[in-house]
């Protein structure tokens, strides 16, 4: 089933950048690595009109296209959106798609400096692109950002992380490997050598329900907003959406995932001091959490803002917790859009 689900008929084309022998931070190199990417714009002479648009845990490059239009801050007339595929997502190097020895379980740790590190050179040879306009991602998406504007300040210009941390927090840490668990606990995962991964079901389920409640909010049930779905109880909820969304994906390809989610943290470049690392931007930055989201609260982010230079900080309120991004309501898209339409307006501060 999840050979079916990474296919390009659901995602749309994807364009691929071949990295080689790529040697990962933690010491393995991975043969044939490739980071794949989708476009969305055209680069200009200058080649300096570009929104690098990271994407989220269990996303693909198609995920944040939803935040492309004309009629929206990221025009396509104006800027060359480009849309990476991290490690493990499906498309770019990961568990389901690699041969052996390195398939399946015997995938190496990949981190999120890993993606950052491919993007780089993604960008800089085969684009020649020397200034990113604006950096901006939601959740893991987020990471990525704080790690390009920690690691890369002559580069970005602006960088927008929503909903995530530069430094994953212990509850947050427990809260992943709790989710990968879920998987592992099953059986059927047999230490990430099975045969299908529809086989994997029990622990897809237990997978699912645990995201159903950290994923949202006390306030979202007791006001019964699945309701606007089209679902017709909490268990037709669960099984409807959480578990429709898990189920046709690669399990080992969400496990490592979550393990770069749960190892994020941009303090390794400075010897595990964050104010040090966060004090290296240069961007012109605006960190913008969701109300109610249970994984980054609105008083972690604050408290890694306020490490940053000049930086902003808004909150986008929502029922929809960490899932405000989905923009099932036109309030959250309009938040959403605001702060990107904001911070686009402001003078770049590199």
């Amino acid at each position: 089933m999840a050979t079916e689900y990474y296919t390009e008929e659901l995602h749309g084309p994807h364009e691929y950048f071949d990295l080689g022998h790529f040697a990962l931070e933690r010491g393995v190199t991975l043969p044939g690595a490739r980071l794949a990417y989708k476009t969305l714009g055209t680069l200009n002479e200058a080649r300096d009109n570009v929104v690098l648009f990271p994407h989220m845990w269990s996303g693909t490059s198609k995920s944040m296209e939803m935040f492309v239009g004309e009629d929206r801050p990221l025009d396509p007339n104006r800027y060359f959106i480009v849309f990476p595929g991290q490690f493990c997502n499906g498309f770019s190097s990961s568990p389901s798609n690699t041969p052996a020895p390195f398939g399946a379980g015997a995938f190496p740790r990949v981190t999120i400096g890993d993606d950052v590190r491919a993007q780089h050179r993604m960008l800089t040879e085969r684009f020649g692109v020397e200034r990113l306009e604006l950096v901006l991602g939601w959740s893991m998406g987020a990471e990525q950002t704080y790690e390009w504007a920690v690691c890369h300040p002559e580069m970005v210009r602006r960088a927008l992380p929503f909903a995530g941390t530069a430094r994953t927090t212990p509850h947050d840490a427990l809260w992943v490997r709790a989710h990968e668990n879920a998987w592992k606990s099953d059986p059927a995962w047999d230490g990430g050598f099975y045969a299908d991964p529809a086989d994997v079901h029990a622990g897809m389920r237990r997978h699912a329900e645990l995201w159903s409640v950290m994923g949202l909010c006390p306030e979202f049930y007791s006001a019964e907003a699945w309701r606007g779905l089209g679902f017709s109880s909490v268990e037709d909820f669960v099984q409807g959406f959480w578990e429709a969304y898990f189920a046709p994906m690669d399990p080992n390809n969400l496990i490592w995932m979550g393990w770069k989610w749960r190892h994020g943290d941009v303090s390794r470049h400075t010897g595990g001091d964050l104010a040090a690392a966060l004090g290296r931007i240069t961007a012109r930055t605006m960190v913008v959490p969701f109300s109610r989201d249970m994984f980054f609260p609105p008083g972690d982010c604050e408290a890694e803002q306020r490490l940053i230079p000049d930086s902003q900080f808004r909150i986008v309120d929502s029922l929809w917790a960490h899932f405000a991004m989905f923009c099932f309501g036109a309030r959250e898209r309009e938040q959403i859009d605001a702060c990107i339409r904001d911070l686009l307006k402001e003078p770049a501060r590199t």
